[in-house]
């Protein structure tokens, strides 16, 4: 799709297409990316944004950028404001651009451009999508970025600021942190593209337990997986509060900024370019976890402590076909190695490697290792001395057994990978067709010692030998519930069909990961055997009473150490404590957890959690596509969420006449940057986005404050609020000079008491009636207010 006009300037509304690529949750790494349009040379400015000594910059200036994450009982709420001026004396173009989480959900969007307020709302994507279509048969342009960090999504939009003035962004997103090597981890990666005079991260941490191990390890360069170096150390200013609740506040001045630059590998002159980490836990309760409840929603935490490893069998299943020649073939061999070392001596373990065949490796006798079906036809005599061929079936055949992982087995073992090459083509279907006959053999051995079976999978490629549908279908039925075995899917570098793994991954008791193609990639699969490799308990299964509705997904095939299991639901008035069932090392348990009462908005982390299990299935569903992404949809416009199904638009507010297209070039407020879309190394489908903004019919105050605050409807009669204090004006058509200070925002600061829809930034932290109360105040004794941020 081509635009006569890549920069179109525009007064009535703006067109951005943001590109995410959607996955099942995963536990890869949490990142933020901050940047700005292309780096000039920086000149430092003073408090007060004065304009710059000599020539202004090529490029708007930011003066602030500050990210403050909020994080309540693991569900983090976090905020990217940045501040710009153009201190030139003709219109220049701004760009906001972040790379977000893949876990993260957007949850509001304001552009403050000359005072005024822009502020986003979530819209059904198809509907969005059509408006898109009118759009651009109108000749409007649209703006997109690759995606530049690994696990990420980008959002960007550019926008013209004229002489001397000054744009803010608000972004706000939310993610449920996921518990990981024993610790949760909040990644922010900085990148402004300039060194920012006003530049700080803080994290504001309140939990229900007690906080251990909090950190902010050196800053990472953001896409390979390294040791950390002390040169890095972000000098992080961390605040014990008290016993379960603390602040971690990163705040460079600009030659620090700079050194930082300078040990990752950047100019000096493009600012910092990093990943900001905070890594903590949580004391645990030893067996069934914590239940926190709130408004008649709860969430239960389970992690037990106390729980020794159960023994496994594990079966790796490794693509050797002609395309992992070189680099892959090596990195593959130097991750095994490690991996084999982590195996304890009560496992067992079988190497299957497939290309055009399938091997199964005999470690005792490399001569003896089994291919199926055979590399050559295979033939044998009858009594009428006619050659005829013999059918060779996963029965009849006999394959090497699964071996002790002792120390002795181990060093075969090795020798096996070793001599691994890389050849033919990629029979995905046999491959795996033996790694569960081999997992059904190990079952019929009279070891007494019961073991999890675990395939891990691993190709870098298509399958060649059946379709992935027919494979899906196939391997699902094969792998029946009787007989279940988790299969964790690897998909290795770009030519690897993620979603097709992802499918086989969740139809069968696993989860799938990507192997970026880089330098670390053999520490990418370390890290990821290392999440699977202690499983504690099997078959796990929360019981809750028939009261207890709307839950999120109960059952678990495999509990694994150092993890996290989480489960919401709705309980309205009633105590919602579960049996967990579960089968351990010594055989079947039961466990209760300890119930307490949330000061976090658990309905909010119910809807996240319900959102993401719904587009899960979704994905792996053949028959209930449609049912599902309806209730994902429902869910996701009520708790205002930007998910695959739901997009967020824009409009300028107050804006009653259209504007020609053309006199919108000769100078407006906004606008539109070209972008190559990239995905990978394909094109990517231009209209299957689920963010955009529009122009659309315009809307009033009230319909935007009440579109950013629903609840407020329920206590607004007239204009007045009606609060515990009383009924005071909303005052959407005043503005009071007043300064009123107030002791805590909902940002947990020090600010002043504003009008609500002059302080937009704080919206997304104000979900409920109870929020707005906690963070109350009155102007001029006649207007309600809420504290402010300074």
């Amino acid at each position: 799709m081509r635009f006569k006009d890549p920069k179109m300037l525009l007064t009535f509304g703006v067109l951005l297409i943001f590109e995410q690529v959607w996955s099942a949750p995963t536990e890869g790494d949490q990142s933020l990316v901050v940047s700005s349009t292309v780096p000039s040379e920086p000149k430092e400015s003073v408090e007060k944004e004065s304009k710059p000594v000599g020539t202004a910059p090529t490029v708007p200036q930011i003066y602030q950028m500050h990210v403050k994450s909020n994080i309540s009982n693991r569900f983090a709420h976090t905020t990217v404001t940045s501040r710009v001026r153009n201190f030139a004396d003709k219109a220049q173009e701004a760009v906001f651009s972040i790379v977000l989480p893949e876990s993260g959900f957007i949850s509001g969007f304001i552009m403050e451009i000359n005072g005024k307020n822009y502020t986003a709302y979530v819209k059904e994507k198809e509907e969005a999508k059509r408006d898109y279509d009118k759009a651009v048969a109108s000749g409007l342009g649209a703006a997109h970025v690759a995606v530049s960090a690994r696990d990420s999504n980008r959002f960007t939009v550019s926008v013209n600021i004229e002489p001397e003035a000054k744009a803010a962004f608000y972004l706000t997103y939310e993610q449920l942190l996921k518990r990981q090597d024993s610790h949760y981890e909040q990644v922010i990666n900085i990148h402004p593209g300039q060194p920012v005079k006003d530049l700080s991260v803080e994290v504001l941490i309140a939990e229900s337990r007690k906080i251990v191990g909090l950190k902010a390890p050196p800053l990472r360069s953001g896409n390979e997986i390294g040791t950390d170096k002390p040169e890095l150390d972000p000098r992080a200013d961390i605040t014990i509060v008290n016993d379960t609740a603390a602040v971690v506040t990163f705040t460079p001045n600009l030659e620090r900024q700079k050194q930082l630059a300078s040990v990752l590998g950047t100019k000096e002159e493009n600012g910092l370019s990093g990943q900001f980490v905070v890594q903590y836990d949580v004391e645990r309760d030893p067996s069934g976890g914590e239940v926190l409840i709130q408004d008649g929603y709860f969430v239960h935490f389970f992690a037990p402590t106390d729980l020794k490893p159960l023994p496994k069998q594990v079966v790796f299943v490794l693509d050797t076909s002609g395309s992992m020649w070189g680099q892959k073939i090596d990195q593959l061999k130097q991750a095994m190695l490690n991996i084999l070392d982590q195996l304890n001596e009560q496992d067992t373990l079988n190497l299957v490697e497939f290309n055009s065949n399938t091997k199964v490796w005999n470690i005792d006798n490399t001569e003896e290792s089994v291919w199926y079906p055979r590399k050559n036809s295979f033939y044998y005599y009858t009594e009428n001395s006619d050659i005829q061929e013999k059918v060779v079936t996963l029965e009849n055949t006999t394959f090497p057994p699964a071996y002790p992982a002792n120390a002795d087995n181990i060093k075969k073992a090795k020798e096996a990978i070793s001599a691994l090459k890389s050849d033919g083509s990629t029979a995905m279907f046999g491959g795996l067709q033996v790694g569960l006959r081999l997992v059904e053999l190990a079952r019929a051995q009279s070891d007494k010692i019961k073991r999890q079976p675990i395939i891990i999978f691993l190709t870098d490629g298509q399958p060649t030998d059946l379709s992935t549908e027919d494979i899906i279908t196939k391997i699902t039925e094969l792998n029946s519930e009787a007989k279940k075995s988790a299969i964790f899917a690897l998909s290795f570098g770009d030519g690897a069909d993620k979603e097709f793994l992802q499918k086989l991954a969740i139809r069968n008791s696993g989860f799938s990961r990507h192997i970026y193609e880089a330098a670390d990639a053999s520490l990418q699969l370390q890290d990821f055997y290392r999440q699977i490799s202690s499983p504690l308990l099997s078959d796990v299964t929360f019981k809750y009473e028939p009261s207890i509705t709307s839950l999120t997904k109960t059952d678990f095939p495999i509990h694994f150490g150092g993890s996290e299991i989480v489960v919401a639901g709705f309980c309205g008035t009633g105590s919602p404590i579960p049996i967990i069932d579960g089968t351990g090392i010594y055989g079947p348990i039961s466990l209760k957890p300890v119930v307490t009462t949330s000061i976090s908005n658990t309905e909010r982390l119910w809807a996240y959690m319900a959102i993401n299990q719904l587009l899960e299935k979704k994905e792996a569903s053949d028959s209930d596509k449609d049912k599902l992404k309806k209730q994902a949809l429902d869910l996701a416009l009520k708790y205002h969420f930007v998910t695959p199904v739901s997009s967020l638009v824009v409009v300028k507010p107050n804006d009653t006449s259209a504007v020609d297209t053309e006199e919108a070039k000769q100078g407006g407020e906004f606008s539109i940057q070209m972008y190559p879309i990239v995905m990978g190394s394909t094109l990517a489908p231009f209209l299957t986005t689920p963010f955009c903004f529009i122009p659309t019919v315009p809307t009033t105050d009230m319909d935007l404050i009440l579109d950013s605050l629903p609840w407020l409807s329920g206590i607004l009669d007239n204009g007045f609020i009606k609060t515990p204090k009383g009924s005071y004006k909303l005052g959407l058509n005043e503005t009071i000079s007043d300064i009123v200070t107030c002791p805590k925002t909902p940002l947990n600061q020090e600010g002043h008491c504003a009008l609500l829809h002059e302080c937009a930034e704080v919206h997304s932290s104000l979900e409920t009636p109870s929020n707005f109360f906690d963070h109350f105040c009155i102007l001029k004794n006649e207007f309600a207010g809420v504290c402010c941020p300074n």
